[in-house]
Protein backbone atom coordinates (compact mmCIF):
# COMPACT_ATOMS: atom_id res chain seq x y z
CA UNK A 1 0.00 0.00 0.00
CA UNK A 2 1.03 3.70 -0.97
CA UNK A 3 0.05 6.68 0.99
CA UNK A 4 0.47 10.08 -0.29
CA UNK A 5 -0.54 13.56 1.53
CA UNK A 6 -1.58 15.92 -1.31
CA UNK A 7 -2.11 19.42 -0.13
CA UNK A 8 -4.79 21.57 -2.21
CA UNK A 9 -4.84 24.79 -2.66
CA UNK A 10 -8.99 26.02 -3.68
CA UNK A 11 -10.76 28.52 -5.81
CA UNK A 12 -12.61 30.88 -2.51
CA UNK A 13 -16.04 30.18 -4.17
CA UNK A 14 -15.01 26.49 -4.23
CA UNK A 15 -14.55 25.88 -0.19
CA UNK A 16 -17.42 24.85 0.69
CA UNK A 17 -18.51 22.24 -1.68
CA UNK A 18 -15.40 20.99 -2.28
CA UNK A 19 -14.60 18.69 0.97
CA UNK A 20 -17.11 16.61 -0.16
CA UNK A 21 -16.23 16.60 -3.92
CA UNK A 22 -12.75 15.22 -2.79
CA UNK A 23 -13.94 12.36 -0.61
CA UNK A 24 -15.67 10.94 -3.50
CA UNK A 25 -12.67 10.87 -5.40
CA UNK A 26 -11.73 6.79 -5.84
CA UNK A 27 -8.43 6.54 -4.21
CA UNK A 28 -9.01 9.72 -1.85
CA UNK A 29 -9.08 8.16 1.60
CA UNK A 30 -9.46 10.62 3.57
CA UNK A 31 -10.23 14.52 2.74
CA UNK A 32 -9.39 17.50 5.71
CA UNK A 33 -10.25 21.12 5.05
CA UNK A 34 -6.83 22.74 6.66
CA UNK A 35 -5.77 26.38 7.74
CA UNK A 36 -2.69 27.70 6.43
CA UNK A 37 -1.49 28.05 2.81
CA UNK A 38 -3.42 25.36 1.46
CA UNK A 39 -6.94 24.94 1.59
CA UNK A 40 -7.39 21.02 1.73
CA UNK A 41 -5.01 18.10 2.29
CA UNK A 42 -5.92 14.40 0.98
CA UNK A 43 -4.78 11.49 2.42
CA UNK A 44 -4.58 8.99 -1.07
CA UNK A 45 -4.09 5.17 -0.03
CA UNK A 46 -3.54 2.98 -3.14
CA UNK A 47 -1.64 0.00 -4.44
CA UNK A 48 0.87 1.54 -6.44
CA UNK A 49 2.82 4.79 -7.29
CA UNK A 50 1.29 4.47 -10.75
CA UNK A 51 -2.54 5.09 -9.24
CA UNK A 52 -1.13 8.21 -7.06
CA UNK A 53 0.00 9.64 -10.57
CA UNK A 54 -3.70 9.05 -12.23
CA UNK A 55 -5.48 10.48 -9.76
CA UNK A 56 -3.55 13.53 -9.17
CA UNK A 57 -3.03 14.57 -12.68
CA UNK A 58 -6.11 12.59 -13.83
CA UNK A 59 -8.92 12.92 -11.37
CA UNK A 60 -8.08 15.16 -9.14
CA UNK A 61 -7.56 17.77 -11.93
CA UNK A 62 -11.30 17.12 -12.78
CA UNK A 63 -12.31 18.34 -9.82
CA UNK A 64 -13.83 22.43 -10.34
CA UNK A 65 -12.20 24.61 -7.60
CA UNK A 66 -8.65 22.70 -7.55
CA UNK A 67 -6.54 25.60 -8.02
CA UNK A 68 -3.05 24.09 -7.00
CA UNK A 69 -1.80 20.66 -5.96
CA UNK A 70 1.05 19.54 -4.08
CA UNK A 71 2.07 15.96 -3.65
CA UNK A 72 3.89 14.25 -1.16
CA UNK A 73 4.31 10.50 -1.16
CA UNK A 74 4.92 8.75 2.31
CA UNK A 75 8.05 6.34 3.06
CA UNK A 76 7.36 4.44 6.37
CA UNK A 77 4.14 5.30 8.44
CA UNK A 78 4.34 6.26 12.23
CA UNK A 79 1.54 5.51 14.24
CA UNK A 80 1.33 5.34 18.09
CA UNK A 81 -2.06 3.95 17.45
CA UNK A 82 -0.82 1.22 14.63
CA UNK A 83 1.29 -0.09 17.10
CA UNK A 84 -0.78 -0.44 19.54
CA UNK A 85 -3.71 -2.19 18.10
CA UNK A 86 -0.98 -4.62 16.60
CA UNK A 87 -0.10 -5.81 19.90
CA UNK A 88 -3.83 -5.60 21.20
CA UNK A 89 -4.65 -8.21 18.70
CA UNK A 90 -1.27 -10.48 19.11
CA UNK A 91 -2.09 -9.90 22.79
CA UNK A 92 -5.68 -11.19 22.74
CA UNK A 93 -4.62 -14.01 20.44
CA UNK A 94 -2.21 -15.24 23.50
CA UNK A 95 -4.71 -15.01 25.99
Amino acid sequence: MVTAIVLIEAERSAIARLGSALADVPGVAEAYSVTGEFDFVAILRVKDHEEIAEIVTTRLSQVPGIVKTRTHVAFKVYSKHDLEAMFSVGLEQVR
